[in-house]
């Protein structure tokens, strides 16, 4: 690291948990993220910040003046703009060292498979269910551990996956048949805030991913009520009979 990187991360690298070797492999990482509303835009923010090396964002909507009581990541100077573009220049203001690579897509089976096989980790803040499967799908077939997040109305829910850690669940687990037909903020309305305390958590989790802190969350499910302030956390194992343990069979992994 150069003197410039150790002014810039020197909060991150006096925590012991972290130190230089820590900041080191959040700058070897590429992480993609998967959408850049609600959640994508602090989980972008902080880990650029943060000083991930190189960050993938896939989107395929364009910045609305709706999204910008909550999406941080934009303003509204790039209403009419699409997600990614904006996101990746807002960015390019916050450091400029981060290699980010924009694209204005929809994450489905076809595009991961074709592009998202050499990530470090994803993050997914997607509002789709067929997108989280595709997803998690992926993750287990090249052993990539992601970190799913979800928020609407006063309520959101952080939940770590890492296909790495033998036994570990999946999203089918938690979720066997979730259909697009759930509620969504448009229709439901979201406390914007809500979206930056779960985003942020997220980020969070992607770090502790990268560089191994604190207590693993693979397996563990959190709940937040933003009506009583509470948060909740939950075991999960794996479903008996879930397509998981096929696929990991199937691959050897």
């Amino acid at each position: 690291m150069n003197n410039d990187e150790l002014l810039r991360y020197s909060r991150h690298i006096l925590l012991p948990q972290l130190d230089v070797e820590g900041q080191e492999a959040i700058a070897g990482a590429h992480v993609l993220i998967v959408g850049l509303g609600g959640l994508g835009s602090p989980v972008a923010l902080y880990l650029a910040a943060s000083g991930v090396g190189r960050l993938t964002l896939v989107d395929d909507d364009v910045v609305e003046v709706s999204n910008l009581q909550r999406q941080i990541a934009h303003d509204q100077t790039r209403v009419g703009q699409s997600k990614v573009a904006s996101a990746a220049a807002r960015i390019a203001e916050m450091n400029a060292a981060v290699s980010v690579e924009a694209i204005q897509a929809r994450a489905d089976a076809a595009w991961l498979k074709a592009t998202a096989a050499d990530v470090s980790l994803i993050v997914d803040c997607s509002d789709n269910a067929a997108v989280r499967y595709a997803i998690n799908d992926h993750c287990l077939d090249h052993d990539i551990p992601w970190v799913s997040g979800a928020a609407i109305a006063f309520s959101g829910q952080v939940a770590v996956f890492d296909p790495r850690v033998p036994g570990s669940p999946c999203y089918r687990c938690l979720y066997p048949a979730l259909s697009d037909e759930a509620l969504s903020c448009a229709e439901s309305g979201i406390l914007s805030p809500i979206t930056g305390l779960i985003g942020s958590t997220q980020a969070v989790e992607t770090l502790r991913l990268l560089t191994g802190f604190g207590t693993s969350q693979t397996g563990w499910l959190n709940t937040y009520d933003g009506l009583s302030g509470e948060w909740r956390r939950w075991r999960l194992n794996q479903r008996a009979g879930c397509d998981c343990q096929r696929r990991k069979s199937v691959t050897g992994k």
